[in-house]
Parts: C-alpha cells; sequence; structure tokens
C-alpha cells in the first residue's frame, strides 16, 4: 500500500495516498462516509496501470487529514467539502484532473464543478444523486427510512453514539448498505482507523445535521452555499455509477436528473452491487470509467 503524502491547503493539512506520480493525466478518487482513501485502492491501481495518476486524499475530519487552525469551525457542511477539492486540485497544481468520487466524495467533486466549472475534465459520481443536497428537498418514503442514520444523528443520543462507540456504528452502514458479505474484516479495519482522527465526531455530525437545515454553517462558507443552492446545471462530462442492490441511496435517487446536465451525460447501473461500488466491483467501476474518459 503506498503511504501517505501531505499537502498543504489555506484550511488543511490534506493527506493523501497517489499511485504512478508520473501519470500524463491526473484522476482524484474521494472516498465517502464511513470510509476512507483506501477504499480506492483497487481502482486506483487499474487507473495507474492505464497511465493515469491517481490522488486519493482523505476528507476533512479523516485519517491523517488536519484542520491547521484551531479555531476553525469543525464543519461537515458540503459546500466545504467542494471547497476543500478546488483548495486541494490548486496546492498540487493539477491541470483538469478527472474527479471521481462515492458518497461525500461524490458530493464533494459535485459542488467543487459547481463552483470551479473549469477545474476538472470528467465527473465520475457513485452512489449520489445529483442535486440532492437540499434540505428541502422531497423524498420517498423508502429513502427516509433508508436515511435513518441521518435523523438519528440529529439527537443527542445519536451524537454520543458517533463520539463514543463511532466503530461499532460505521460497521452497522458497512453491514446493512450492501449484499450480505461483501467486505473482509481486515478492509473493515483499515478504513476504521480513518474514524479515529480527533474531529471526525464533530465533522459527520455538522455534516448530517447541516444538511437537513437543523444547524447553521461555517459563515465562511456563505458565499459558495448560495452559489450551489439550487443546484446548479453542470456542463463537465459526467457519468453516474449507482449499485442496483444499494440499500443507502435507493438507485431511483439518482435516476431522471438528465436536466442538470449541459455536457456528455451517462448513467449506469450496476447489477448486485450495493452502496460501495469501488469497493465490491473495482475491475467494472474502473473499466466504467476509463470507457467513459476515453470515448
Amino acid at each position: 500500500m503506498t503511504t501517505y503524502r501531505s499537502i498543504t491547503t489555506p484550511t488543511l493539512e490534506v493527506g493523501y495516498l497517489e499511485w504512478n506520480p508520473q501519470g500524463q493525466h491526473t484522476a482524484v478518487l474521494l472516498h465517502g462516509w464511513p470510509d476512507s482513501p483506501e477504499g480506492w485502492a483497487d481502482v486506483a491501481e487499474r487507473l495507474a496501470a492505464a497511465g493515469y495518476r491517481v490522488l486519493c486524499p482523505a476528507l476533512r475530519g479523516f485519517g491523517p487529514t488536519r484542520f491547521r487552525h484551531a479555531h476553525t469551525m469543525r464543519s461537515g457542511q458540503l459546500a466545504a467539502l467542494g471547497r476543500d477539492l478546488l483548495d486541494f486540485i490548486a496546492a498540487l497544481k493539477l491541470q483538469r484532473p478527472i474527479l471521481a468520487g462515492h458518497d461525500w466524495g461524490a458530493r464533494a467533486a459535485a459542488n467543487a464543478c459547481g463552483l470551479g466549472a473549469e477545474q476538472a475534465s470528467h465527473l465520475i459520481m457513485m452512489s449520489v444523486g445529483y442535486g440532492t443536497n437540499d434540505p428541502q428537498q422531497t423524498i420517498s418514503l423508502t429513502q427516509a427510512r433508508n436515511y435513518w442514520y441521518h435523523w438519528y444523528m440529529a439527537t443527542p443520543r445519536g451524537g454520543r453514539t458517533v463520539e463514543q462507540d463511532r466503530h461499532a456504528f460505521a460497521r452497522m452502514m458497512w453491514d446493512s448498505w450492501s449484499p450480505p458479505d461483501w467486505y473482509q474484516e481486515k478492509d473493515f479495519a483499515v478504513a476504521a482507523t480513518a474514524f479515529d482522527n480527533p474531529d471526525w465526531a464533530d465533522v459527520v455530525l455538522h455534516s448530517y445535521r447541516h444538511r437537513w437545515g437543523f444547524v447553521p454553517g461555517d459563515p465562511t462558507y456563505n458565499e459558495d452555499e448560495a452559489r450551489l443552492n439550487p443546484a446548479p446545471r453542470l456542463a463537465v462530462p459526467t457519468l453516474v455509477l449507482h449499485g442496483a442492490a444499494d440499500a443507502c441511496n435507493h438507485p431511483d435517487s439518482s435516476a431522471g436528473k438528465e436536466s442538470f446536465f449541459t455536457g456528455p451525460y451517462r448513467r449506469q447501473l450496476l447489477e448486485g452491487v450495493g452502496h460501495f461500488p469501488q469497493r465490491e466491483a473495482p475491475e467494472q467501476v474502473a473499466d466504467a470509467i476509463l470507457a467513459f474518459v476515453q470515448r
């Protein structure tokens, strides 16, 4: 496994994994919740073998990534994640990389494209439907049931669980969001180390509470929030990959989003795959990404 490198941005010291540093083109792969950069390893190796430089940063509050200043609000709002990604791209002087994200990472990548129209060559969103960040959005009763953990984290009891029993809480998601026996214990153990970041609980709780309008955001991102809500139309070529057996974000949640995109757009369902396609079907995911960007 590649060891973590570090880069300084205005807000963070970002830890990231890297494959094939001399690759001619770059792909940035962003993990979701509850996960870590290591979850992209098999996809990253396949993209690196195809000639890409691959970077997998740890999001704020995860793994080795740290806030630079004690006074910075430990916000998990989605606009902040998008701004973090743009800061990461700028710090490494990347030229229009592919941005591929899963779950939180997909929202971060899409928001980065919304804030910086020419920052990415392609956008790949996994397990998330675009335009689903609005706290006033309509959701089905099935999706409301799937989001039980969102509502739970809005309560004091849920907050204590995230703070005091984070590994067991995260494992419940892994056990219920995909078909049975999809992961090995060693894989969860590696991912779980990312949840021991001292800011993880604060960032996670703020993210889900802010997403539904229960708490205010960091005023630093007020301008970004205004640009991202309502969700802007995107011109970047976009591929959506969604597991047909996803029990977190129902596959229907990513359907019918074509009107948000003015450039090439494709949505592909992955049969028999749950919420973690990059872990469950890495070869299929890598092949889909390469086929889309090389088209």
